[in-house]
């Protein structure tokens, strides 16, 4: 029995490691990353800038008079709503703003078939380069100046900075502190180690004919990680524009942020059971992004990693104090992962307010661990309402 149990601490300690120690990596990575500075140029690149819009009567006007003080010159941008189940007096008043509104006409709402229909809808419209945002996404007034210079640059797939646009309840901090965690980590980190940077479902650009051409295929809830797969799949690199902002409303109660979070969990084992058949080709022809992201999708949630590094350092503190140490060595190394990723600006007393709510949270996440089926199927939308 002994033995069972050291092999089963061995186990378990090593999946713990190899899940810390990519994060450890990649956070301190994120310390040496260097905005890469994009010529100006002449050259004003036609974008389509998509917004679906999903019962979002209370968020989506504001947003689209607030996108539409770009200093990017209008007669090269689109602004495209697609409005899903919002009322007639929002659509009324969004065809009195210089837009193109589109009514959804499909059952079983999704921001795939959102995309699906604004592409067909303009299909005869030779834009440059489609940008997909959030109905509750609000940007600085040189975003698209500054994605299409990147554009012009090279890039084809471009992910910028979302972070918080409020910060108003505990949850919503804490939210936004994991936000930025995943920036570090998986955007400015991945960057600087010569990576490709993660995609977030929001403010990113991408080339407008590879667009066209792979958004039928997206079938999931998870769109952005079937981008992904797709773009890595084909070895085009995404690029992350830190300096570059789009603000998002962060999840206020804690009931919304297990939905969102369940959604995302689904997303990411669909995302690795349709990525898997294709890892052993690619990681022979040398596709070193995408065994990452694969390798990534394999990654434990990070609310249950740290339950079981901190739960398991004071059992094994308790009953084997002399086998201990490596496990506090290994909760060191997690807290230093995000307390390295995690802004300067952000670490203050409302942050620990908000990380005080994660005990209540984390069981409502573990058990929707095994409430997933089916749920990638699913649309769960995230209420907004600033």
């Amino acid at each position: 029995m002994t033995t069972i149990l050291y092999i089963a601490e061995i186990i378990l300690y090593t999946i713990l490691a190899i899940n810390i120690g990519y994060l450890l990596l990649f956070a301190l990575a994120s310390k040496f990353y260097r905005r890469r500075n994009y010529p100006n140029t002449p050259k004003h690149n036609k974008f389509a800038v998509l917004f679906p819009a999903y019962k979002e009567d209370k968020v989506i006007l504001p947003t689209i008079q607030s996108f539409l003080q770009q200093d990017y010159p209008a007669e090269f941008y689109d602004i495209i709503v697609i409005s899903d189940q919002m009322q007639e007096s929002t659509n009324e008043a969004l065809c009195q703003l210089p837009i193109r509104l589109l009514t959804a006409d499909y059952t079983d709402s999704s921001k795939a078939k959102a995309m699906n229909l604004a592409m067909k809808a303009t299909a005869d419209t030779p834009y440059d380069m489609i940008v997909i945002m959030d109905a509750d996404n609000t940007t600085d007034p040189d975003f698209l100046s500054e994605i299409n210079r990147a554009f012009q640059a090279g890039e084809k797939a471009i992910q910028a900075h979302r972070t918080a646009k409020n910060m108003n309840t505990d949850v919503a901090v804490l939210d936004a502190a994991s936000e930025e965690i995943n920036n570090s980590i998986f955007r400015s980190g991945h960057i600087a180690l010569g990576f490709s940077s993660a995609l977030i479902g929001s403010g990113m650009a991408l080339e407008a004919q590879w667009f066209r051409q792979h958004v039928p295929q997206l079938e999931t809830a998870g769109e952005d990680k079937e981008l992904e797969s797709l773009l890595l799949k084909q070895r085009i690199h995404i690029e992350y524009l830190e300096h570059v902002h789009v603000k998002d409303e962060k999840t206020q109660k804690k009931e919304v942020i297990k939905n969102q979070r369940k959604r995302w969990i689904a997303a990411q084992f669909d995302s690795l059971s349709r990525a898997l058949p294709s890892f052993p080709g690619e990681l022979l022809r040398g596709n070193i992004n995408y065994c990452d992201k694969v390798f990534q999708w394999t990654l434990l949630p990070r609310i249950v990693l740290i339950f079981c590094t901190f739960f398991f350092t004071i059992i094994f503190t308790i009953v084997h104090p002399h086998m201990s140490i490596k496990w506090w060595i290994l909760s060191f190394s997690l807290f230093l992962a995000l307390f390295t990723a995690i802004p300067k600006r952000m670490l203050n007393k409302r942050l620990l307010q908000g990380i005080l709510q994660l005990p209540s949270l984390l069981a409502g996440i573990v058990s929707n661990l095994f409430k997933l089926k089916g749920v990638n199927k699913q649309f769960i939308h995230t209420e907004h309402d600033h």
